[in-house]
């Protein structure tokens, strides 16, 4: 079974900045980490390559610095990473992203002789929180989805099709959902409790050769990424004011209670 892992490295939460000109992310030099939700997508393709056999490749698209984020996820258990680096790349929105991953994931199915059995991401990224990628790769690939889950209940090799069971959240509860392989699905940290590095896992990280895909690798038509190829645009960043102090009124219960209704009527 081969298993896809797309990661995302975000910078550190105190450490978030935003170039004025472009109102994007500004990624190089800035302290980053793996996109905490990522860490239980790497778990949740790690116990399904342990219990059913296969391998796990973590790919993930940035800037050269997203290679610790993979580096990171071998360390882990991963069995390969990519990297998908490219200036033409950079300020690419959640459409040419998902865009970019899926061809990239096509890419990684005809050197398998057409087997990508399961994409796993994260819910969300915390530097974004749009929660779209995921489903976006889907889209692209025409794959079936389960998105939210918050437990792998069952897979059938076995069968044809082959079949995976998941547990999804829902507004209401939760429901379980029988999907076709290949599939894509994006989990919630319900899912599990991600593992530690291990001291090999640690050195296969150091040493590993993770080779850099740029578009001319992918062969995307440019306008359909980077800042100019994204549909959607982001016109302002702002940091909201801070709410003022609301006001205390002195006094006996009563006169303050009475001189709190009557700036109620003002108001109103």
């Amino acid at each position: 079974m081969n298993i896809v892992v797309c990661i995302k490295q975000v910078p550190d939460t105190t450490e978030v900045k935003v170039n004025p000109e472009t109102n994007t992310l500004i990624r190089e030099g800035v302290a980053s980490i793996v996109n905490p939700f990522d860490t239980y997508a790497i778990e949740a393709a790690l116990r399904l390559r342990d219990k059913f056999g296969g391998k796990v490749t973590a790919i993930t698209m940035g800037p050269p610095q997203a290679e610790n984020a993979l580096r990171e996820a071998v360390s882990l258990g991963a069995d390969e990473a990519i990297l998908i680096s490219d200036r033409a790349f950079a300020g690419s929105d959640t459409w040419s992203t998902s865009l970019v991953l899926s061809k990239a994931i096509e890419r990684m199915s005809k050197e398998n002789e057409g087997r990508v059995d399961l994409v796993v991401c994260g819910k969300q990224a915390s530097d974004g929180d749009t929660a779209q990628v995921g489903p976006g790769i889907a889209a692209h690939l025409d794959l079936p989805q389960a998105t939210y889950v918050r437990r792998i209940d069952s897979l059938h090799l076995d069968t044809s099709p082959k079949v995976i069971v998941v547990e999804r959240l829902i507004e209401e509860g939760y429901e379980l959902v029988e999907v076709n392989l290949p599939a894509l699905i994006t989990v919630v940290k319900e899912i599990n409790e991600p593992r530690m590095p291990s001291l090999r896992g640690k050195m296969k990280a150091k040493s590993i050769n993770i080779p850099v895909w740029k578009n001319n690798d992918l062969g995307i038509e440019e306008d359909k990424i980077g800042l100019e190829g994204s549909p959607t645009r982001v016109v302002k960043i702002f940091t909201p004011p801070k709410k003022e102090g609301g006001k205390v009124f002195d006094g006996e219960p009563e006169e303050a209670v009475d001189r709190l209704v009557e700036q109620i009527k003002d108001i109103l």
